[in-house]
């Protein structure tokens, strides 16, 4: 296998239901064994086995690349719920809002795992929380409908304290869902619809996945230094001269982009995590954190064939100075990318993600709407409890990441992280990088100093949410790099939190009870307990 040193977990953490059902009465837990087989009464519109395996793929010229896959089967549904990409990433499903789908999950792998559908509205026991997670040869069935508008989410591994190490070897796949709103709008499709999922990745001498990690690297996350789109390298896409719809999705650890196109063409914005915005947005660029998506539209006309366009990530710096320079060169002929999210957030160089080629000249393409889908902006007057705002305080302490000055306890939640089902809440997500404990004054100097300047993507479990404000107190130039990449007018599900930032949010809490966490998705974070629950009834 490759460098990657997995910490066997015990199984008395998963094992606790009936004992925390007795003290949380309403809570719907212990359901495992029902889990383990189909509901009789659910009429499932699409099923599919998806199995998480070991297995060998062609990824670099030479050796084959060991890998942890997801592997899909098409039982029941429509032959474009499934499509197989590639590479070593798992299947694209394509959904229908309303639909009901059943997926008969099977882990042959050697460790514990569980899968979480990343920005789907489904129950706790459908939702993929780590106190789920089954062993090697058990199965988990999930059953839930679509309720989500239009708009590209995504799976992966989610098991508690391993998520980053299974996600890195492969455990993760795109979802599209489509609905009647989207249809009408006649949006690139087909061949014009493209998948772009960024990974960052570090390969051995004989081309097996590296995942080392020191405390440095799990303290500011993960960064490869080669650059895979969809599962692959050196990615070059043909073209035609026309437009086209990219979900772009940011699948690495803990990576962040800053997207742009290498001959300045502006990026025009058409979604965001939770689906279509309301109109297109143009942006110089678009910053992407771990998990957040990005629909985006681009028009190849007037391009001569023969030349290319380059999806970029462009150089920013953060709000302090960065802490390294110069992780090593990238494969491939980039050099010198800077490998430090700690402290600085900033990059020494451009990093070319994808050339799109065109390669043939058509007469045909759609215009861009000027108006997309109705969306209603939620305001301070539709909060259930105007005179409550829920913390969600990014801290350190003890070398150690915390969320309200507490780590991940796998069914614990403090009384701020109770909800009243079916309500709006207002949320305070706080980054105040001269705060920590642990004895250092002021937090400007040394390792935690450091790590308490870098940004941090906070994911919220459940319905999806919107933006209220940024506050910025940092006057940092570096923030001037930022601050015109963030899209905050459509549902988001993920938020990237720069350091000196206090960002508002507005959430729903419908339709289901139970414990949803909220983390940060830089991975290596979540595993080391940056991780709560909301506790929803």
């Amino acid at each position: 296998m490759s460098n990657i040193n997995y910490r066997r977990r015990q199984f008395l953490q998963y094992t606790a239901f009936s004992a925390l059902a007795a003290a949380l009465p309403g809570l719907v837990l212990g359901e495992r064994v029902l889990n383990n087989k189909p509901n009789s009464t659910f009429e499932a519109d699409v099923e599919i086995d998806l199995i998480a395996r070991l297995t060998e793929v062609a990824i670099l010229p030479g050796k084959h690349t060991r890998v942890f896959q997801y592997h899909g089967n098409l039982i029941k549904g429509p032959q474009t719920a499934l499509k197989t990409i590639p590479g070593y990433l798992g299947p694209i499903f394509s959904f229908q809002k309303g639909q009901k789908i059943r997926i008969n999950f099977y882990n042959q792998l050697p460790d514990l795992c569980i899968t979480h559908w990343h920005g789907l509205h489904v129950p706790q026991i459908m939702d993929g929380h780590p106190m789920y997670a089954i062993s090697h040869g058990e199965r988990y069935v999930y059953e839930f409908e679509i309720k989500n508008p239009a708009g590209t989410n995504w799976y992966h591994s989610h098991t508690h304290e391993l998520t980053g190490a299974q996600v890195y070897q492969g455990l993760a796949g795109m979802i599209i869902i489509s609905d009647d709103i989207e249809q009408k709008l006649e949006l690139p499709s087909g061949e014009y619809d493209l998948p772009i999922i960024i990974q960052d990745r570090n390969f051995t001498h004989d081309n097996q996945l590296s995942f080392n990690l020191h405390r440095h690297d799990r303290m500011r996350g993960f960064l490869g230094n080669s650059i895979l789109v969809n599962g692959q390298v050196n990615s070059s896409i043909p073209v035609k001269t026309r437009a086209y719809r990219l979900r772009i999705m940011n699948g690495s650890n803990a990576r962040v982009y800053k997207l742009g196109w290498n001959d300045g063409t502006v990026i025009t914005a058409i979604g965001t995590d939770g689906g279509l915005l309301a109109k297109p947005q143009n942006l110089p660029y678009v910053m992407l954190a771990p998990a957040e998506r990005v629909e985006l539209w681009i028009d190849f006309s007037g391009r001569k064939p023969g030349s290319e366009l380059i999806l970029q990530s462009l150089t920013y710096q953060g709000t302090h100075s960065a802490m390294e320079r110069g992780n090593g060169s990238m494969r491939h002929g980039m050099s010198r990318m800077m490998g430090a999210m700690g402290g600085g957030f900033g990059q020494d160089e451009v990093i070319d993600i994808a050339k799109f080629q065109i390669h043939e000249q058509v007469g045909d393409s759609p215009k861009l709407p000027v108006e997309l889908i109705p969306m209603r902006r939620l305001t301070e007057r539709d909060v259930s409890q105007p005179g409550r705002t829920i913390p969600i305080a990014i801290g350190m302490q003890h070398m150690s990441f915390q969320l309200n000055d507490r780590t991940f306890v796998m069914q614990d939640y403090g009384e701020s992280e109770k909800i009243p089902l079916n309500t709006i809440q207002r949320m305070k997500i706080s980054h105040d990088s001269h705060m920590m404990g642990g004895g250092m004054h002021g937090g400007r100097g040394g390792m935690m100093g450091m790590m308490m300047s870098m940004p941090h993507p906070i994911h919220v479990h459940g319905q999806q949410f919107q933006v209220l404000s940024r506050r910025q107190s940092n006057s940092k130039k570096g923030y001037e790099s930022v601050k015109d990449g963030f899209i905050d007018s459509g549902w988001k599900d993920t938020i990237l939190v720069m350091p000196g930032e206090e960002v508002d949010i507005i959430k729903p809490f419908n339709d289901y009870t139970g414990l949803f966490p909220y983390h940060c998705h830089i991975l290596e974070h979540e595993d080391m307990g940056m991780m709560r629950n909301f506790y929803v009834s």
